[in-house]
């Protein structure tokens, strides 16, 4: 893939299992969620990531990235997704705000990937087959979620099939990492506790 592809941080929801407190703002070994991924984001693409979020002091989290507003609010990762492709001048690459495993090789190879896809995801072994919340979204995207959010399917993937998708395979996503690892997301305090003592294991 050659060209520029912009950064996003996917920062939305309400964050009601953390009792409205912004999940991204919580620390895994000794630094915000956030900052992780804003650092890696920005070694990824050579500059700062936009970021998604709706909360009323977004602006404050990390000063000096651009903060997006939901275009359509309330229509979930999805919505997210959305309006990080609109907002991008480009292919954009996004990371969720509750992933503080995704290493930046791993953004470095989606990158490269996009070449010839309208998006580019990598496999995860879950339930989906590949994590939407880490990938890269060309523009071709967006007309496609759009009309998914008019009929109200708000599912991260049910867009693919008005799109072309290729895949990082499960393979190659392995060589970064255990994917349970890579994808790993925050979202209780007893997820926060288990990634600390996975971070810890880590080294």
């Amino acid at each position: 893939m050659t060209g520029r592809v912009c950064g996003a941080v996917l920062a939305g929801g309400a964050a009601s299992r953390f009792g409205g407190r912004p999940k991204g703002l919580e620390r895994v070994g000794g630094q915000r969620i956030l900052d992780y991924v804003v650092s890696n984001l920005r070694q990824a693409t050579g500059e700062l990531p936009l970021l998604v979020a709706n909360a009323a002091d977004a602006e404050t989290w990390s000063p000096g990235l651009t903060v997006v507003r939901d275009v359509l609010p309330q229509r979930g990762s999805l919505g997210g997704i959305y309006t990080a492709v609109t907002a991008a001048q480009g292919p954009v690459l996004l990371v969720a705000w509750d992933m503080p495993f995704v290493p930046v090789p791993l953004l470095r190879a989606l990158i490269e990937g996009l070449n010839g896809y309208d998006a580019f995801l990598p496999e995860s072994g879950g339930k989906r087959g590949v994590e939407p919340l880490c990938g890269v979204y060309g523009p071709a995207c967006g007309p496609a979620i759009r009309e998914r959010l008019e009929q109200e399917d708000y599912r991260a993937v049910g867009f693919h099939d008005a799109v072309r998708v290729g895949t990082l395979p499960l393979e190659e996503v392995s060589r970064h990492g255990d994917p349970a690892l890579l994808f790993y997301n925050v979202n209780t305090a007893e997820e926060l506790a288990e990634a600390e003592a996975m971070w810890q294991r880590r080294g």
